[in-house]
């Protein structure tokens, strides 16, 4: 399940061992290890990463269709999480160290940069061929995330970016093997870490204002 560990300054969120989707408890345990984080002190910065064979394959499908009063409320809680991380005040690197689909995908590009394993692992936004619409808050996460050409093919033809691929079109900043790519977001995340503070959020939250606005809401 969802555990929080310090490396110096970094601290490590890893998602959990399976599929890591966005069950509502999987979603508190992210929320209360990032109000650990937000409440700690001095230089700080955060890495998400997963355990095994996937970093997140998105929204809980089979919680949300078999609860359906609740799945509003668990998309909701879903964008909020993505405004969260796109304004948190400290840098935050996704060590994405196997597949990021969907939704998954999308908090992944939340993040201040992804590092992404070259030797396995995909990235895929796969809404179109599952016949699921992306939400308005969705659509203009990923457009200000990524080139509006990348974002076009990824949203139009659910293409499954490798770590080689996804580092050449602009998704992935950094890239590295199984046995490194913790280490390259931690060192990513280390050197950020002096940014850590308010002043760092209200640029991130006025960066992206447009974007939490619509994944919130106007909340």
């Amino acid at each position: 399940m969802t555990n929080l560990e310090r490396h110096g300054a970094v601290f490590v969120l890893t998602l959990g061992d399976d599929e890591n989707r966005f069950h509502p408890d999987r979603l508190s345990a992210i929320s209360a290890a990032l109000d650990e984080v937000e409440a700690a002190e001095g230089p700080k910065a955060v890495v998400t990463t997963g355990a095994g064979k996937f970093y997140s394959n998105g929204l809980d499908l089979d919680f949300m269709s078999a609860n359906p009063d609740s799945a509003p409320t668990n998309l909701a809680d879903v964008h909020a999480l993505f405004a969260r991380v796109l304004s948190f005040p400290a840098p935050m690197i996704a060590a994405v160290q196997g597949h990021a689909f969907a939704a998954g995908a999308m908090l992944a590009l939340a993040h201040d940069l992804i590092a992404m394993r070259s030797d396995r692992g995909y990235f895929c936004l796969p809404e179109v061929d599952l016949g699921i619409p992306f939400t308005p808050g969705m659509s203009a996460l990923i457009r200000s995330r990524l080139p509006i050409a990348v974002a076009h093919e990824a949203m139009t033809t659910a293409r499954r970016y490798g770590g080689e691929d996804a580092h050449d079109v602009g998704i992935a900043a950094a890239i590295g093997g199984e046995d490194e790519i913790l280490e390259v977001a931690i060192a990513r995340a280390d050197e950020r870490s002096a940014k850590a503070g308010p002043v760092l959020g209200a640029i991130k939250a006025g960066l992206y204002g447009e974007v939490i606005a619509e994944l919130t809401g106007g909340q």
